[in-house]
């Protein structure tokens, strides 16, 4: 019996010191917007000492982008996001409009080059063409 309320009172002293913090549910690449579909709430006993959890109400509320790659599983830090910002130009040709998402490196005369978030580089020319 005693053996059996120790164990009961250990369960419940764990819980008493759990900490809430919001994981992973699947993997997330470089740069991807976290989305309430990918993201749940858990209780651990500790986190890494650099570590400061972002609340689950924050991320639902709030658009963050990942700095970095993180494994399914993985708490989240605030080291870890940072705070979406759209980036995008438009392209106004006449009666045509295209948006793009990224920013402009270099823009001339004949055409505009636009560095997207995983590095791609794009040449757009004035007169609608892409290469």
């Amino acid at each position: 019996m005693l053996k059996l309320s120790g164990i009961v009172f250990l369960l419940l002293f764990s819980q008493v010191f759990a900490i809430e913090v919001t994981v992973v549910n699947k993997d997330v690449d470089y740069k991807e917007l976290l989305t309430k579909e990918i993201l749940t709430k858990t209780d651990v006993d500790s986190v890494k000492k650099l570590c400061e959890p972002i609340p689950y109400s924050e991320l639902i509320t709030n658009k963050y982008l990942a700095k970095r790659y993180m494994k399914k599983g993985t708490v989240i830090c605030d080291r870890d996001i940072e705070e979406y910002e759209k980036k995008s130009v438009l392209f106004n040709f006449g009666t045509i409009q295209i948006e793009k998402y990224g920013k402009i490196i270099f823009e001339n005369d004949e055409y505009i080059k636009i560095k997207d978030n995983d590095g791609n580089v794009e040449k757009i020319y004035k007169d609608g063409r892409i290469e």
